[in-house]
């Protein structure tokens, strides 16, 4: 087994670990996390590519990602506090409409 078979199994197993927690967890902050750990995932895929290419676009395009990841869940942070300050529950599914 290569090394670069390796990273992608591991890449799989962190991307399908965060589709499991935006699926079946119920807490925005767990599912914000979990959608962090989906990023990482493509972004460890995009430096892989880039080291079996031999260019640094890959890792550019994964630092690039990686800042824009981070910009969402601020902002989702933001949007779910807002939302479940006035809420007596903060579950996800409880959250019907957002009304301004």
């Amino acid at each position: 087994m290569t090394s670069e078979t390796i990273v992608l199994i591991c890449a799989f197993i962190v991307f399908a670990c965060g589709a499991m927690g935006v699926v079946y967890r119920k807490n925005p902050i767990a599912v914000l996390m979990s959608i962090e750990l989906m990023i990482n995932a493509s972004i460890l895929v995009l430096i892989l590519g880039s080291r079996v290419h031999g260019n640094a676009e890959g890792q550019a395009a994964g630092l690039l990602v990686l800042v824009l990841g981070a910009a969402e869940v601020v902002v989702g942070l933001a949007l779910a506090l807002a939302l479940f300050r006035g809420q007596a529950s903060v579950d996800v599914d409880d959250a019907k409409e957002i009304a301004g």
